[in-house]
């Protein structure tokens, strides 16, 4: 294969998996690089009627500059990733929840009668902090403890314990098809917002709502490229070591 073919088919959640910088360029052609990572440029390029030749020259111009990334995920250890995406994206989510809700109920009493799309917002949101809640303590209870122990195992040489569900996959799976749903749901609050533009006649709640909203979503974004594109890739491939 040569060096064209090789750029042809990698994947989205690859590039940004190796330089996280890229993330910037998929997000400003509303290319989802998190929870349909597993799709290669020109795949969503033509799906989205974009000239794929101008998004390759932005990530080459990204790849190529000398500023370093800012925080290189995919060297750190498993454990460790797990433990970060607990302490910081997970607890995010968990303090942003109570806030938004507020807002969001306060901006439907107010202006729901002449913005009728922040009904199915507010009901979008609250499904995903319900849905995001209750997955995110599964992870935390279930699939991130048994991550640490696989490293501890390979760590120390020792054995390891099969877990109750199986195999790492089989969790896995159930988190990425939750992580889509959550995608998709924040996708509708996208284009419901208009990206996140508040209408002329907004008041200041309703312009932070929608700048909470948004930076809700970037974070999002963030967290389920780190479990999609490197904490499950890698967790597999551990679980592997043991059973080869």
């Amino acid at each position: 294969m040569n060096t064209l073919d090789k750029i042809t088919k990698k994947q989205i959640g690859q590039y940004v998996a190796d330089d996280y910088r890229t993330a910037a360029i998929f997000s400003k052609h509303q290319i989802d690089f998190c929870c349909n990572g597993n799709r290669t440029i020109e795949d969503a390029c033509e799906k989205k009627g974009i000239d794929s030749n101008i998004i390759m020259e932005e990530l080459e111009t990204v790849i190529n500059s000398s500023t370093s990334q800012s925080i290189d995920y995919k060297s750190w250890p498993l454990d460790l990733l797990a433990e970060y995406i607990e302490k910081k994206h997970h607890r995010y989510v968990e303090e942003k929840i109570p806030v938004l809700n507020q807002f969001l109920n306060k901006l439907c009493r107010v202006h729901g009668g002449r913005h009728p799309e922040l009904l199915k917002i507010n009901d979008l949101f609250t499904a995903s902090a319900g849905e995001l809640t209750a997955h995110m303590k599964k992870e935390e209870l279930m699939l991130f403890p048994f991550i640490k122990r696989m490293v501890k195992a390979k760590l120390e040489n020792g054995a390891l314990q099969s877990p109750q569900f199986g195999t790492v996959e089989n969790p896995i799976a159930m988190m990425m098809q939750e992580h889509d749903n959550e995608g998709e749901r924040f996708r509708k609050i996208a284009e419901l917002t208009n990206n996140y533009n508040p209408p002329a006649d907004a008041c200041n709640t309703y312009k932070v709502t929608y700048a909470m909203l948004e930076e809700f979503e970037k974070d999002l974004h963030l967290h389920i490229h780190l479990e999609n594109n490197i904490l499950f890739p890698e967790a597999i491939k551990l679980e592997q070591r043991f059973h080869s």
